[in-house]
């Protein structure tokens, strides 16, 4: 079968907390390409998630499989803690276009560090944020709910979003990752890789409901290679 051109990355931050190895083992056995962690920080968003020991504690299981560590950090001043989170795993680090002051410089330090650098954009932050650091980045992750929380629906809007920064993207000749976060599940993942994103983040579609991870991670891959079938 051929190889997806689309990223399945499951969100951690859904899992049963009381199985959290079992439940990324699932994932990786399952067929994840990558593993989204989301940290928050109960200023950025009005939710407080974890800090470095997470990812920190699931990267044996990561690194075993050579599956790579998706951190999003919905954090006030992310600069302060790029070192942490890369010392504790991270393949790449995304961070806010809103929660920086000194974009540029914070995806340089990323860089530096010798990981891949993302930069996130909530609902209502146009793309022109991005437009100017386009060429330095490895990632543009669109949020497609308010981040903060999980189990939230599919802003519909967000499908118009991600054709014009794919557009922007092939203009520019950018090969970057154009990742989508927020109410993606079988029922909608094919319309969102169809707009162009290439890495699909889920969570509550992925580690909740009535069928096993690998099954739900399965019909997701299922749907999304209908969009890239002859």
């Amino acid at each position: 079968m051929a190889r997806l051109p689309v990223k399945i990355a499951p969100s951690i931050l859904a899992t049963d907390f009381t199985r959290l190895g079992e439940h990324v083992s699932e994932a990786i056995v399952g067929g994840a390409d990558w593993l989204h962690v989301d940290i928050m920080d109960g200023r950025f968003v009005p939710n407080i998630s974890f800090g470095p020991m997470i990812p920190q504690a699931i990267r044996p299981l990561a690194d075993a499989a050579n599956i790579p560590l998706d951190v999003h950090l919905m954090i006030e001043e992310p600069e302060r803690y790029l070192k942490q989170f890369a010392q504790a795993g991270a393949a790449r680090l995304t961070v806010h276009a809103e929660a920086t002051r000194h974009l540029h410089r914070t995806v340089q330090d990323i860089k530096e560090l010798g990981i891949k650098a993302g930069v996130a954009l909530n609902p209502a932050t146009s793309l022109t944020a991005v437009e100017e650091i386009l060429p330095d980045v490895d990632l543009i992750l669109i949020m497609s709910v308010n981040p903060g929380f999980g189990g939230q629906s599919y802003i519909p809007q967000s499908s118009s979003k991600i054709r014009r920064l794919r557009r922007m993207l092939t203009d520019r000749g950018s090969s970057a990752w154009l990742e989508v976060d927020g109410g993606i599940s079988a029922k909608n993942a094919a319309d969102i890789a169809a707009a162009g994103a290439t890495a699909l983040v889920a969570g509550s579609a992925i580690f909740r409901g009535e069928k096993s991870v690998a099954d739900n991670i399965t019909e997701m891959k299922n749907v999304v290679r209908t969009v890239f079938s002859v």
